[in-house]
């Protein structure tokens, strides 16, 4: 590894204290902001997982359900946010077809289907109890 690289490495992992986690909430703002920019999943999602936010908190349910409810919809959000980041580091290294590649992106596709299901069933469960409990 050349020396400059390994340089702003250390200098960017050096940061401590308040600095750091300020650095830390402004790159968390910009993965988000650029994810609302560049990927279309992520915004109709979001269309999706805003509203029923609202709607997981009117529930007449306990906090405990309020928050299942809640971290199944943001679980969507994170494995959607990873299953991006795997998709642009691949088209960084090489926007030819590769199977491998593909693997990888079908792989994230398939976390992603997957989180939606468990927020599904989670779903179900709550408001299965809820009426029928």
């Amino acid at each position: 590894m050349n020396e400059s690289k390994s340089d702003f490495g250390a200098q960017m992992k050096s940061k401590s204290g308040l600095r750091r986690i300020w650095l830390a909430f402004t790159y968390s703002r910009d993965g988000l902001a650029e994810a609302v920019r560049h990927e279309h999943a992520f915004r109709q999602e979001l269309f999706v997982i805003v509203p029923m936010l609202g709607v997981a908190v009117a529930l007449p349910v306990g906090w405990r359900d309020t928050a299942l409810l809640c971290a199944s919809l943001l679980g969507v959000l994170i494995v959607e946010l990873l299953n991006s980041a795997v998709e642009s580091c691949i088209d960084y290294i090489s926007l030819e077809r590769h199977p491998l590649a593909k693997r990888a992106k079908d792989m994230g596709s398939a976390a992603v289907g997957l989180s939606i299901v468990v927020a599904g069933l989670v779903w179900a469960a709550v408001l299965f109890e809820k009426w029928h409990g």
